[in-house]
């Protein structure tokens, strides 16, 4: 019986957590773009199938970078939010996305794509933090929503 070595490396481990596109893209839509709800991660534009969300969701509860709020205990009124471990990858997804926004054809962004550019462009920290807050004030307004 050969039993399976734990990752030592902190980059694999943290690839073995994140390291699938579907994984940072649902964590980018419930950061950056305040999705909470399963529907609204199946209307994003990448269009993952159910049993892929189901099962990134599940994964990413279990590592405990998201949570799930069911205040009412319907699934209608299930609702995703990042853990503060979740929102420490905004700075992966940040990074991420000024590895590859260069090389897009600007013709091909719409405006809030080309306006996410230049906010990121101009202070990469301040965009962060900023969206950081925003994401802690939406917290802040479905807490109150009880």
């Amino acid at each position: 019986m050969s039993l399976k070595q734990p990752r030592t490396c902190a980059i694999a481990k943290s690839i073995s957590v994140l390291g699938d596109k579907w994984s940072l893209l649902i964590l980018r839509d419930i950061i950056l773009h305040k999705k909470t709800r399963f529907k609204e991660f199946r209307s994003s534009k990448e269009k993952i199938a159910t049993n892929i969300l189901s099962n990134r969701l599940k994964s990413l509860m279990e590592e405990r970078l998201i949570e799930k709020l069911n205040p009412s205990g319907t699934k209608k009124s299930t609702r995703y939010i990042a853990t503060d471990k979740g929102i420490s990858s905004l700075s992966i997804i940040i990074e991420l996305y000024l590895f590859s926004i260069d090389s897009i054809d600007e013709s091909m962004l719409d405006e809030s794509q080309i306006n996410t550019k230049s906010q990121i462009s101009q202070n990469r920290s301040l965009f962060e933090e900023k969206k950081k807050l925003e994401y802690f004030a939406f917290l802040k307004e479905l807490s109150e929503l009880k």
